[in-house]
């Protein structure tokens, strides 16, 4: 066999083995309902979509299972290899705000789904809102807003589960 074929292999399983790694994390968290990060069931964040592609591209595309990374216990889908890699380059840069929870639900002290469809970029940052009406609210002062959720943020965070709007 190749050395290449061989590393190759080893690397496919070695990502396999981190998903599976983040995978059992995500479900002991979600046992006791308190997460830092808005994921699925499977560990995924933002619904899928890519999250440099909001930056790179002003849009909200959906990223594909071909393309991943593991950030802060969080599995990032991305439509192409080169998100992959810029995003694995400097995830800060990318990652949601508010571990993809609803920024305006942190800065009225709520944790709320994020819609990736429902987003703002500002000052470089990643913002999702629950719905295009709150965005339409959280756009209206967003640095008052983000000011909020940053006090917000640490009591949130700890949450259980969504709190209803």
């Amino acid at each position: 066999m190749r050395t290449s074929t061989r590393i190759g292999r080893w690397a496919r399983g070695g990502i396999m083995l981190a998903l599976a790694l983040v995978s059992g994390a995500r479900i002991l968290l979600a046992q006791t309902g308190a997460t830092a990060v808005n994921v699925d069931a499977n560990g995924v964040i933002l619904h899928g979509y890519d999250a440099v592609a909001y930056q790179t591209q002003h849009a909200a595309v959906k990223g594909s299972p071909e393309f991943t990374s593991v950030h802060d216990g969080a599995i990032y889908y991305f439509a192409s290899a080169a998100n992959r890699d810029a995003f694995q380059a400097a995830p800060a840069k990318y990652a949601p705000a508010y571990g993809g929870y609803c920024a305006m639900g942190v800065a009225v002290g709520k944790k709320l789904d994020g819609d990736p469809e429902a987003f703002t970029v500002q000052n470089g940052r990643l913002f999702v809102n629950v719905s295009a009406k709150v965005r339409s609210m959280w756009s209206k002062d967003i640095a008052g807003n983000e000011t909020k959720a940053q006090q917000n943020w640490t009591s949130v965070r700890g949450h259980a589960g969504f709190d209803k709007m």
